[in-house]
């Protein structure tokens, strides 16, 4: 039996496993049984919470297909609120190794309990030689069924591609998602984000997560979209970004060059489940 914890961020929504005390030997075969929404528990994913010899803890995420992520913004601050209310790391600051680099955490505690988390989530990267990009411009547009897509490319830890539109509500994000998803001059696949500005302190932005589909909200999209449409000259450097499952605020440090991210981290239920490596 493996014990779990359901958790989500806002809508975006992660089974978390205590892997320094559950070994699972072939943890991309494994989340793809579990986040099965009809035959397993069903999420947006699966984070292993490990050991660390660099930080306080380390998390491994996988997508429902089985493929692993370097990221992602949502499930980290649930990962602080697992650690601290678990007893794994009593303190309200902490360090998180990812694969995309440490990241470090500012807890919001009220009665014991995690009610938000601050996210120091890096520098974005806009260097054309260090996003895993094919293509010497950016942004540069793809055809669509002869609609000209214009796509404003940036890194997270892991790749996204924003695309301005008018209404988000309108759009028809499972065609134009899988298509720039799957495009060719992302040879890992990007995650895409639609972004709808509001005004100069607000967006909307759907997402569509590669190796999952449309989720109700995206951490490192949030912060993508953020700050391509500061860099375009849309917003100011502090925004709030309504998805599809709450609002997360993403304030840029122009200083400092680096992204905070800060949102709401809920538990959902505890349970078990019957599986053997």
């Amino acid at each position: 039996m493996v014990y779990f914890t359901k958790m989500h961020g806002i809508g975006n929504d992660y089974i978390y496993i205590n892997a320094m005390k559950y070994h699972i030997k072939n943890k991309a075969l494994f989340t793809k049984i579990v986040c099965d929404r009809h035959f397993g528990i069903g999420a947006d994913g699966v984070i292993f919470i490990e050991k660390s010899n660099v930080c306080d803890l380390k998390m491994q995420i996988f997508n429902p297909d089985g493929s692993e992520a370097e990221m992602c913004g949502n499930g980290i601050r649930c990962v602080g609120k697992f650690a601290y209310e678990k007893d794994l790391i009593k303190k309200d600051s902490m360090t998180v190794e990812t694969l995309a680099g440490m990241k470090i955490l500012k807890l919001e505690i009220k009665n014991g309990y995690v009610i938000s988390v601050t996210v120091n989530m890096g520098k974005p990267v806009l260097d054309l030689e260090k996003i895993s990009l094919y293509s010497d411009c950016n942004p540069f547009c793809i055809d669509i069924e002869g609609h000209k897509v214009e796509l404003n490319c940036v890194s997270m830890g892991n790749p996204h591609a924003v695309v301005f539109v008018k209404n988000v509500d309108n759009l028809e994000i499972e065609k134009y998602g899988k298509r720039i998803e799957n495009d060719s001059h992302f040879p890992n696949k990007t995650n895409v984000e639609f972004v709808e500005i509001v005004d100069k302190s607000t967006i909307k932005v759907r997402t569509y997560e590669r190796g999952v589909g449309e989720t109700l909200a995206c951490g490192t999209g949030a912060c993508a979209s953020a700050i391509m449409a500061y860099k375009r000259n849309f917003t100011n450097p502090n925004v709030d970004v309504i998805l599809k499952g709450g609002v997360l605020n993403i304030s840029f440090n122009v200083e400092e060059d680096n992204i905070y991210m800060t949102g709401p981290a809920t538990s959902i239920y505890e349970g078990c489940i019957s599986y053997k490596n």
